[in-house]
């Protein structure tokens, strides 16, 4: 019979390579699958290269995963968005899958009504952000939320063990989701992409 010292090594070695384990789905396979099936094999050569230098970074937790980044860059296609604006950029990984994405017509600087605002910034800030970036994106554009599933701790017990940065931004995180969801201007989708991500499309 294993040790549970050798269990953990075991349940470690079968988990996914990609960066910061950032995926909700149960099962490391299953996103593995995702990745090698649908997302690295598309992924623009730039974006691999940039993921496998955030890779190496001590916080590389912090990055946007690969998935996530392919959505980001779609969704963007899908609602043929030109002014865009990111707040919380990191190494950059989601600004690329942006950046990717607009047409040659298509902006990325403080410019009138923007179609898409992405936020992965400071979580006790959320609330602040949405206060003023719901006036700067059009009726009919999209601001992303990310992260607000929080590593699955919005339906953690108050007393469940976390790691410490979890814990602290968790009530922020909880905070804005309850405000999201009563906000009229607002339609919203929460995903379970990555670590949660919050599409709200501003209806007035």
């Amino acid at each position: 019979m294993a040790s549970n010292g050798e269990q953990n090594q075991t349940s470690e070695a079968g988990r996914h390579q990609e960066v910061g384990h950032k995926s909700l789905l149960q099962s490391d396979a299953l996103y593995q699958y995702i990745l090698e099936t649908s997302v690295y094999p598309r992924e623009h050569e730039a974006m691999k290269e940039l993921r496998e230098l955030t890779a190496k970074h001590p916080w590389n937790i912090m990055t946007t995963s690969a998935d996530e980044g392919q959505f980001l860059n779609m969704l963007l296609k899908l609602i043929n968005a030109k002014n865009t604006m990111e707040i919380g950029v990191y190494t950059g990984y989601s600004l690329l899958a942006t950046a990717l994405a607009l047409p040659k017509d298509g902006k990325e600087k403080n410019h009138g009504s923007y179609d898409f605002i992405f936020v992965d910034a400071d979580k006790d800030n959320y609330l602040n952000y949405h206060k003023r970036l719901i006036d700067l994106v059009k009726v009919g554009g999209v601001i992303g939320y990310d992260n607000t599933l929080w590593n699955g701790s919005v339906v953690a017990p108050a007393d469940a063990p976390m790691r410490k940065y979890v814990r602290y931004y968790r009530d922020f995180v909880l905070e804005l989701n309850k405000a999201l969801a009563v906000d009229p201007r607002i339609e919203i989708c929460m995903l379970p992409v990555g670590d949660g991500i919050t599409l709200c499309r501003r209806i007035s």
